[in-house]
């Protein structure tokens, strides 16, 4: 019926990064400059219905973040995308499958370091989103002096604890850094984080 197709989006991915699940495009070859974007989501307790992503209707960007929409981080879900422009849309373009529980990448925590006399507190924050808060997400702790490769670990810390390290016995300059771990099937974790260092009972 003379009915114009607009081109589909490309390379429609489903990805996990930092604690986030992301589905990302690229615009199809030849592409209006106007052309907008909706997605679209289903899991795994719902095969048969494609649930609409309210911030993720006729948006410019070629990304939607769906972490907080995951009715449930246990299951899988699946994302499909479609181009819009004046009256005309492409068809929808559909993602692999993925689940949040599995398949979460992990970013380093950021750590805030606390020096007192002989003590360092250290507590951990993590950059993911409030919806996942309450997965049990842990840390893991390196300790030891600079330049040397000889680490105290400090394994598997509630991610709201505070590690409490005593220093009586340091003296000089010593460095920590942390990883993200969360246990799914087997235990995940992410990089270490950049070594943070500190001077110890320093006198003078």
């Amino acid at each position: 019926s003379g009915h114009v197709q607009l081109p589909s989006p490309q390379n429609v991915t489903l990805l996990s990064k930092d604690f986030d699940m992301i589905l990302t495009w690229t615009p199809g070859e030849g592409s209006p400059p106007d052309v907008t974007y909706t997605v679209r989501y289903k899991s795994q307790e719902r095969m048969d219905k494609w649930i609409k992503v309210p911030h993720c209707k006729n948006i410019h960007r070629t990304s939607c973040n769906l972490t907080c929409v995951l009715p449930n981080f246990f299951v899988k879900v699946w994302a499909r995308v479609k181009a819009v422009s004046g009256g005309f849309q492409s068809p929808w373009v559909e993602s692999q499958f993925k689940e949040y529980h599995l398949d979460v990448e992990l970013a380093p925590p950021v750590l805030n370091v606390n020096v007192t006399e002989n003590l360092i507190h250290v507590k951990a924050s993590f950059p993911f989103a409030t919806c996942v808060e309450s997965l049990p997400w842990m840390y893991d702790l390196n300790l030891w002096e600079a330049g040397s490769e000889d680490k105290k670990q400090y394994e598997r810390n509630f991610r709201k604890n505070t590690v409490t390290i005593d220093t009586t016995a340091f003296r000089g300059s010593y460095c920590l850094s942390a990883r993200s771990s969360f246990q799914s099937i087997d235990f995940k974790y992410s990089k270490f984080s950049q070594p943070l260092c500190v001077l110890l009972n320093h006198k003078g």
